[in-house]
Formats: C-alpha cells, structure tokens, sequence
C-alpha cells in the first residue's frame, strides 16, 4: 500500500511540474511568439486592405482613384531610384522631402525641449500651475493651422516662419502633458527627498523626470503628428519653393493625380515610421509595461 500510495504521490508531482513554467527563457519564447502573432495579424490587415485597395481601383477604372501598385510604382521612380551613393535618393527627393523634414525636426526638437522644460516649472508650483492653467487651456483649444496666417504676417513666408507655426503649436501637448506628469509626482517620495536632502538638480533627475516621463512621451507623440500637419500645411501656402506640401500644390496644378497620391502616401509612412521611432525610444526609457497610448 505504501509502494502504491508512493507511485501516485510521484505521479502527481511529475504532473504538477509539468504544469509549472520552466523558468524566464519559456516566458520570454512565449512573449516573442505573442509579439510576432501581434505583429502578423497588424500586417495582415495592412496587406488586406491595399489588396481591397487594389482591386477596388481595377474594377472602378478612374483616373482620380489610381491602384496602390501604379502609386508605389511612381513613387519609387519619382523619389527612390537615384544613384546607391546618394542612398537611391533623387534630385526631387532631396530637393523636396528632406527640407521638409529639416524644418519638422527643427520645429518639433524646438517645441520638445521649450515644452519639457516650461512644463516642469510651472507643474511643480501649485500656484504657478493654477494661475497658468487657464492660458494653457486657450492656447491649446486655438486650431494649429489658425496661427499660421498670423506667422505669415510676423515673418514673411520662408523657413523661419514654417519652423515657428511648427513650434507655437506642437509646443503646448508637451507643456501640459509634461506639466500634469510633474504635477502628479509621488508626495511620499518628494518627502523621502527632502530628508535624503537631494539636491534640486538630483530632484529632477532622479524623481521627477522618471515619475512624469510617461505624460511627456505622450505629449511628444501628439506633438510629432501636429509636427508633421503643420510641416505640410505651411508648405501648402503661396511663396514656398520646396517641401512635400508644394509637391502636392505643384502636382495639383498640373493635374498629376499620381504624384498627389504618391505624396499623401509618403505622408502616411512618415507619419507611421516616425511614431514607431519614438516608441521604441519610449519603451527603451519607459518600460514596456508603462508604454502610453495618444
């Protein structure tokens, strides 16, 4: 009866370790393969719904609704087969795409930098906050595009005026996100601070830049996406000379409804690439776990 009672006691172990995980290496396969079933189901979609694309444009057979393969077709021979040393980039892709992006990093590292900094002044004062809250408010209900004829009159049309309606309206996502992250900070770990007697320099840096570091990747991801509106939009006006925005009016004048879409393309990736970078950048500082949606 003991050898038996043995048996099924060994039995049940061997099947309850079985059951148990195997340690952080089968934790982490299972993540990666939940991470690659994610990452297929998200491409799946995209390749279905170029696929309805594509033979939606077919069956309709319009001009002004062109297939996505004659689109892409285009834009590679528009901006992507120049020469291996310029990284197969054309004339018109250097003289148009890479400006725009120029004035766009320029605006939005501007607006970055003045709403992160601005933000953490005025969220860790209480009443600094209280009586700023009202003028941040207004300025981020004014619509982007609405300030850019007021630029037009300040500056003139040119760089310097694309680049500031940039900043004036990525600016205020990154102040108040960054303003409420600094606001909210742990008040226990403020006290704990206080009687390690850190200094204001090792208070920003070791407390309140990690505690608000999730609202201010959420600000800088609305920010990149007014960032990349605004970029083309000042484009869009009379006087520019280069940028993806006057690719579109150039295009739209000469009624080369390839190029239009060939652009609204580009735009599309940019706008995607972009967010991804700064999502990794996220995740790399953030954590993975504490990742914010915007």
């Amino acid at each position: 009866m003991r050898s038996d009672d043995g048996g099924m006691a060994g039995v049940r172990v061997t099947a309850r370790a079985k059951a148990l995980p195997r340690g952080p290496g089968r934790a982490g396969h299972t993540a990666g393969s939940v991470a690659a079933r994610h990452a297929l189901l998200r491409w799946s979609v995209l390749a279905a719904a170029v696929a309805v694309w594509q033979l939606a444009a077919r069956a309709h057979g319009s001009v002004y609704f062109p297939p996505p393969v004659e689109i892409a077709r285009h834009a590679v021979d528009l901006w992507f087969s120049g020469p291996v040393r310029h990284v197969f980039l054309t004339e018109e892709a250097v003289g148009n795409i890479l400006p725009s992006l120029g004035r766009m990093a320029a605006g939005f590292c501007i607006a970055a930098v003045a709403g992160i900094a601005l933000g953490i002044a005025i969220g860790r004062s209480r009443r600094v906050y209280a009586l700023c809250d009202p003028v941040l408010q207004f300025a981020r209900a004014v619509p982007p595009p609405a300030l850019v004829p007021v630029f037009v009159v300040i500056l003139d049309f040119g760089t310097p005026m694309q680049i500031a309606s940039i900043v004036l309206s990525a600016v205020w996502p990154v102040l108040i996100n960054t303003a409420e992250g600094a606001r909210h900070t742990d008040p226990l770990r403020i006290e704990v601070a206080a009687v390690l007697r850190l200094t204001p320099l090792e208070r920003l840096r070791f407390l309140i830049l990690p505690s608000a570091l999730p609202r201010i990747f959420a600000g800088l991801r609305l920010s990149l996406s007014l960032s990349l509106i605004l970029m083309v939009f000042s484009e869009l006006l009379p006087g520019t000379a280069n940028g993806i925005g006057f690719t579109l009016t150039d295009a739209q004048s000469r009624s080369d409804l390839l190029t239009v879409w060939a652009a609204l393309v580009l735009l599309g990736a940019l706008g995607h690439l972009l967010n991804t970078g700064l999502l990794a950048v996220e995740k790399r500082l953030v954590g993975r776990g504490r990742t914010t949606t915007a």
